[in-house]
């Protein structure tokens, strides 16, 4: 035990990955965060998205309040035995086919197109209205 608190493995916290049981790992430090679900801001998705990895980075980007990080000790049960974390990180790997289909780029051709070309087109209808509407009053 470092300092009183428990030493867990990267293992036996990757296991506590749902809404009612939810330890995250940030800073070396082990956080039982599942009181804390229903009241974080970003929502419980965000919690969960960070199980099973070292949260440190997702939790240094975010760019946390002091308020935020005064509650963390409250939270703390303990540290991750460091020669238990992975060097890299793991991916899961996509079933599915994720290659582009062969008309996808056409699409997304058309789709930029149209993003530019409508607001063009509502502009110029805008303008010949203004102009028409002068015509006639004149």
């Amino acid at each position: 035990m470092a300092g009183g608190k428990a030493v867990y493995s990267f293992q036996e916290v990757s296991k506590h990955n749902d809404r009612k049981d939810c330890w995250l790992i940030i800073a070396g430090k082990v956080y039982d965060v599942s009181p804390f679900m229903e009241e974080h801001p970003g929502g419980d998705e965000v919690l969960l998205a960070c199980t099973g990895k070292d949260a440190t980075a997702d939790f240094n980007d975010i760019g946390h309040t002091a308020t935020a990080k005064e509650l963390m000790p409250q939270y703390c049960i303990g540290e991750v035995d460091a020669s238990t974390v992975p060097a890299k990180p793991t991916y899961r790997v996509v079933a599915e086919d994720a290659s582009p289909e062969p008309g996808a780029a056409n699409q997304g051709v058309w789709l930029t197109t149209l993003q530019l070309a409508v607001p063009v087109a509502l502009l110029g209808l805008a303008y010949a209205l203004q102009d028409f509407a002068k015509t006639k009053t004149a």
